[in-house]
């Protein structure tokens, strides 16, 4: 079997467990970059030192959370093929994971938050700018939301996370009241959270869901307006984070509130917040 025959077997069965669109599409980018470099060779023809010369002759260029990235395909697809007995043993087993340090999330301070906020212009933005920092959600989460999704009454939404896991996120009044004003500037039928500022002939006339691609643009031209650099949907999501530690809130809930399967992921943020800290050392000290 052909590594391109591999990979279509791969996908199929990956989507039919559910995987993440967005992991697979940054697994099928690599299965292509890699056979461009080696050729279509036979499953069986690949091995270590192959995979190893692949990943080393971009090592110096690439972060190492990038190189990780890369490694993680040839993991995946290689342990499928030798479980499905397509392989008898398995090039990418001896792979470890590049030494990486410890990565601090980076968070917007309060005065920044309200400075974006003032910066909006449409209920659009608004919604978009409130949605974000007051649920905590991840870009691709937002961007499948559904307007039934909203429960008004408790003032929450059910998002599908990463796995493929539900879980039930929490808004603020102001979030709620931005909201209502957004769908009620829409003429649309769209049963999508948010959709495009443009209409589409092929729809017709009508506009489509919002895609990450889009959503990441508006967050950016907010913060063009309001002065802020370096401001992304994923910089919300820690600021909403440290917005809870701040406040007093268990590492526990902070956790279920963003969907992290492990308490590791979550405990970064105790080592983010420098307000945090200053509290800690006056109460203490």
């Amino acid at each position: 079997m052909k590594l391109s025959e591999a990979w279509t077997l791969y996908e199929q069965d990956r989507q039919l467990d559910g995987y993440s669109p967005y992991t697979l599409k940054s697994y099928k980018l690599q299965s292509r970059l890699f056979i461009e470099h080696v050729g279509d060779l036979e499953l069986e023809e690949v091995d270590f030192r192959m995979i190893k010369a692949y990943l080393a002759k971009d090592a110096a260029r690439l972060k190492p959370s990038s190189l990780a990235n890369r490694m993680k395909y040839f993991k995946a697809v290689f342990k499928w093929a030798l479980y499905e007995g397509y392989i008898s043993h398995n090039p990418a087993a001896k792979l470890r994971d590049p030494k990486m340090g410890k990565r601090v999330p980076k968070a917007m301070n309060e005065e920044s938050i309200e400075t974006l906020r003032e910066s909006c212009e449409t209920p659009l933005e608004h919604a978009i700018i409130e949605v974000f920092f007051t649920t905590g959600c991840r870009i691709g989460e937002v961007a499948r939301l559904q307007r039934g999704a909203i429960d008004w009454e408790d003032r929450s939404m059910k998002v599908i996370g990463k796995g493929d896991k539900e879980r039930e996120v929490y808004f603020t009044v102001k979030c709620a009241i931005w909201l209502k004003k957004y769908f009620n500037s829409r003429k649309d039928t769209n049963t999508s959270l948010f959709v495009t500022e443009r209409k589409y002939k092929s729809e017709g006339g009508q506009p489509r869901p919002m895609s990450i691609a889009q959503l990441r643009w508006v967050v950016k031209r907010i913060a063009r307006r309001a002065g802020i650099e370096n401001v992304y949907p994923h910089k919300l999501r820690h600021s909403y984070a440290t917005h809870l530690l701040n406040n007093d809130a268990p590492l526990e809930v902070i956790q279920s509130f963003l969907g992290h399967s492990k308490l590791e992921t979550t405990r970064i943020y105790a080592e983010l917040s420098g307000e945090r800290r200053r509290q800690l050392y006056k109460k203490y000290f």
